[in-house]
């Protein structure tokens, strides 16, 4: 065999092993099939209405973890966010034929892919019903899939401490955090998302990238706010992937660790995680740029007036 075969088939391993591949069926952490609840809201609730938990309409599927539908969450006017018109997911590259079946039930008409072509890869091109293709709008991940790639496939503890540990993993996640808002490339991404979500010829629509939490994470965080969600609901929602992604970044480590690829795989764990400190280091870029997040949606993205309206139009009732 080549070296660069030999190299491809290193990395290909690699990216199997890390956020990307989905555990056999009986290895998946339990979830009831309709929902999983999140904290609640703090605080008094608008119009006198009670604060409620949000519920969190999970996708069940063998082949990734962290499907989810964007609505139920109450807004401040008392409205509440509608099920049915926006998913989130990780990557679908592993589906089988059942959770495909399962996708086309969910009559999507969109699947935008936010995952950089270095992703697409080695994790695969995402696996839809007919007549559903990807919409490929890669946001940066400033070379973390790289990154990883490298640190594990080196194999070697001295190098993967060098790369991640000393707080240098947590460091380079609230970089890339910090370019959800700086780039005008990944706004623009981020933007093209939001005017679709919109547009109210566009049908039901799902969104995602490899682990479903970072630029996804972002994305629902901003459609969530832009709809007058409580801004602790929408942290909710983010924080959320940790609950269901966590069983699965646990394998994930311990087959590392059995495989000898890492003595310490635990340097993963910044990485595999979402963290209130990542999401507040894109928020205070957002108001260090634009003073406000009114005026990130309206400077940063350019989003109109129309279009913020009917983005409320169509997703609150």
């Amino acid at each position: 065999m080549s070296r660069a075969r030999i190299r491809l088939a290193t990395a290909a391993a690699v990216a199997a092993l890390t956020v990307a591949a989905a555990p056999p069926a009986a290895a998946l952490p339990a979830a009831a099939p309709a929902a999983a609840a999140t904290p609640a809201a703090g605080g008094r609730a608008p119009h006198g209405l009670r604060p409620q938990a949000p519920v969190i309409r999970q996708i069940v599927l063998q082949g990734a973890v962290n499907v989810r539908d964007v609505g139920g969450y109450r807004t401040y006017t008392g409205g509440q966010v509608r099920q049915g018109l926006v998913y989130r997911s990780d990557g679908l590259g592993k589906l089988t034929p059942a959770d495909v079946g399962t996708v086309a039930g969910l009559g999507l008409t969109k699947a935008v892919d936010f995952r950089v072509p270095v992703e697409v890869q080695y994790d695969g091109a995402d696996r839809l019903p007919p007549g559903l293709p990807a919409t490929s709008r890669p946001v940066s991940d400033l070379g973390l899939y790289t990154t990883l790639l490298t640190a594990i496939g080196s194999g070697d503890p001295v190098r993967q401490e060098e790369m991640l540990g000393g707080g240098r993993a947590e460091s380079y996640m609230r970089d890339i955090y910090r370019t959800f808002v700086s780039s005008p490339e990944n706004r623009a991404q981020f933007a093209a998302t939001l005017r679709e979500i919109a547009d109210g010829r566009q049908g039901p629509l799902l969104y995602h990238c490899t682990s479903g939490k970072d630029r996804t994470g972002w994305m629902s965080y901003v459609l969530l706010r832009a709809l007058g969600v409580p801004e602790q609901s929408a942290g909710a929602d983010y924080l959320a992937s940790n609950t269901f992604r966590g069983a699965y970044d646990a394998q994930v480590r311990a087959a590392l660790k059995q495989s000898g690829r890492m003595q310490d795989p635990d340097l993963l764990i910044p990485l595999q995680e979402v963290r209130q400190d990542y999401l507040d280091a894109a928020t205070a870029r957002m108001e260090a740029d634009y003073g406000s997040f009114y005026g990130y949606l309206t400077k940063g993205l350019g989003l109109d007036l129309g279009t913020l309206a009917a983005l409320q139009s169509k997703m609150v009732r």
